[in-house]
């Protein structure tokens, strides 16, 4: 949750200052909850628990899923806070290379999700308008915001949550990244 709260606090204090890449936000939001935790945090373990973060393991379906997209000629992609660093390793430690035809980080716009020129950046490599474009999220605030933008919308709720609160409902509500194919019959 602090790793979320840094990039809207620097996304929206004096118009994106002070930014910083989101591999520095995930430390600090580290930092933080182990010292609201009081638990200790040596350099060692700081980098080890980095390191894992920087390794998490793809959803058991999602190759599949993928492969099944590209079988359908869909196209592909992820927009994602992480910086460009960040997703190459993520993609390739999760298995996925070859499966994605974009891999967009928000960090050419130096704005993060919700901001809608992070948004944007989906329409502008795809060279498609947002209610042609299919956003796919587990995080019920990037489901919303990517509705407000204009997007269709899959929420995939994994954990049985409610939606946010605000109005707007996804175009769908799914369990897994599974149910994104249902979009393409």
């Amino acid at each position: 949750d602090k790793q979320i709260e840094y990039t809207r606090l620097v996304t929206t204090s004096n118009g994106g200052a002070h930014y910083q890449p989101f591999w520095d936000l995930t430390r600090a939001g580290l930092r933080y909850a182990c010292k609201r935790l009081d638990l200790p945090l040596t350099p060692e373990r700081e980098q080890q628990l980095m390191n894992q973060y920087r390794h998490l393991s793809a959803f058991p379906e999602n190759r599949d899923v993928l492969e099944a997209l590209k079988r359908r000629k869909v196209t592909t992609g992820i927009l994602s806070n992480g910086d460009p660093d960040m997703l190459g390793v993520a993609v390739r430690s999760a298995g996925l290379e070859g499966l994605l035809d974009h891999v967009i980080s928000v960090d050419a716009v130096r704005k993060y999700k919700t901001h809608p020129d992070a948004y944007r950046l989906g329409t502008q490599a795809t060279k498609l308008a947002a209610h042609h474009i299919l956003f796919v999220s587990c995080n019920a605030w990037d489901a919303l915001a990517a509705t407000w933008f204009g997007y269709r919308t899959l929420w995939v709720n994994r954990y049985q949550l409610p939606f946010e609160e605000l109005g707007t409902q996804p175009t769908r509500i799914g369990a897994s990244l599974g149910d994104v194919l249902s979009f393409f019959d």
